[in-house]
């Protein structure tokens, strides 16, 4: 689960720049929050990401115990132009892992999370 700060910005983030579906949405007016779910399939066959809008807040500290989120794709260097192209931030450009073979790199969406985007045949 993130908690997000602009729902809709984070949707059309997760759905237009990452290319998932917004799968579900839910509103829970007593206690003031929407639930977004993301991803690329449903559960039990695909992970899926929780968005979390807490009514009225706009931001959240980060903290230093969350690192990332990490996506396996079946070619980085592609996803990185195509994230860009959407209008989305790569923070690490596609190579190889320090010190491996291992092709990655890093995005970031509009609340400040990490994502890392790994090469992985699919």
């Amino acid at each position: 689960m993130l908690r997000v700060g602009d729902l809709q910005r984070s949707i059309d983030f997760y759905t237009q720049v990452l290319g998932m579906q917004l799968l579900r949405k839910t509103e829970n007016p007593e206690y003031k929050y929407t639930l977004a779910f993301v991803g690329y399939g449903k559960n039990p066959d695909h992970a899926e990401i929780e968005l979390t809008y807490n009514w009225g807040v706009d931001s959240y500290e980060l903290g230093t115990a969350f690192g990332h989120l990490a996506l396996g794709v079946p070619d980085v260097y592609a996803a990185c132009e195509k994230i860009k192209a959407a209008g989305g931030k790569v923070t690490r450009e596609a190579g190889p892992v320090k010190g491996g073979s291992t092709v990655i790199a890093f995005v970031t969406d509009p609340d400040g999370y990490k994502i890392e985007l790994i090469e992985r045949a699919l």
